[in-house]
């Protein structure tokens, strides 16, 4: 009998003494756990960042190219918009009286836009102080202007007559291409510019770049961007550039990457689909 009450003893008195002990265990627990909920911080979302620069551009040219190339290549913070078909409008006019692209819109501008591929080039370098693609050092830096300059007065406009009229673009005012010339004083005329071609071009070779692997040295600068872009246009009529020339141009895109290869993508896909269309 004695044993039988001790187990019934024991049974009645070790449970339920557990059982308070949990529930004030998850009590506590869920006190702590509120107070740590109503202190920490509430983590809001944080707005959009709007670009730092934006930029209206046309795929097809290789002005237009220069400058997305370098936007990529110099990481900088920018969005682009397809001004196709929309540079006469009268929203864009109003920002761009001259209608033409790539521009750009920045805050720091005293008009808001810029507007010339070489001068976009040259004002994003000079504000983000990208010594890299344009140098600060006077004399290195006026070979690269000299490039550009020499590029867009004299190589471009033989690229401009050589070209445009397979790219169909418009020709410009006073051209032969523009007037209302024979056609076959118009081929005249483009054949005679496609010849011309070869003389500045050799002076990027012997003179601007002077046995080194850029004008820039040994890094790609805005004159080599400018440059390698304009060189583009020059399949459209199966141009026979020197070896030097293609392998300039292979080692800027493999110096830039994608940087270089995305916009290039676009000149060479509208090249490609006009070639396609005059073969039909």
């Amino acid at each position: 009998m004695a044993k039988t009450a001790a187990k019934g003893t024991k049974k009645v008195t070790a449970k339920p003494a557990a059982k308070p002990a949990k529930a004030a265990a998850k009590a506590t627990t869920a006190k702590v756990s509120a107070k740590a909920a109503k202190a920490a911080p509430k983590v809001r979302a944080k707005p959009a960042k709007k670009p730092g620069v934006k930029l209206s551009m046309l795929r097809p040219s290789v002005n237009n190219m220069t400058v997305r190339v370098f936007a990529r290549a110099a990481g900088l913070d920018h969005a682009e918009t397809d001004a196709w078909g929309l540079t006469r409008t009268p929203e864009f006019l109003a920002r761009n009286p001259a209608h033409l692209t790539p521009m750009i819109e920045d805050k720091g501008l005293p008009r808001g836009v810029l507007w010339e591929s070489c001068a976009i080039m040259q004002y994003l370098a000079n504000k983000h102080g990208l010594d890299k693609f344009y140098p600060k050092a006077p004399a290195k830096r006026a070979m690269v202007d000299s490039a550009m300059f020499y590029l867009v007065g004299t190589l471009y406009p033989y690229v401009a007559r050589a070209t445009y009229p397979a790219l169909g673009f418009p020709q410009y005012a006073g051209e032969v291409g523009h007037s209302d010339a024979h056609p076959d004083k118009k081929s005249e005329a483009q054949k005679a510019a496609a010849a011309a071609i070869a003389e500045p071009l050799e002076v990027f070779h012997s003179f601007f770049r002077d046995g080194k692997p850029f004008i820039g040295g040994a890094n790609p600068s805005i004159a080599d961007i400018r440059l390698a872009a304009t060189l583009e246009f020059l399949a459209v009529i199966n141009y026979a550039l020197p070896k030097w020339a293609k392998d300039y141009m292979a080692a800027i895109e493999k110096k830039l990457g994608k940087a270089y290869a995305e916009p290039a993508g676009d000149v060479r896909g509208y090249i490609a689909h006009v070639k396609a269309q005059a073969a039909a």
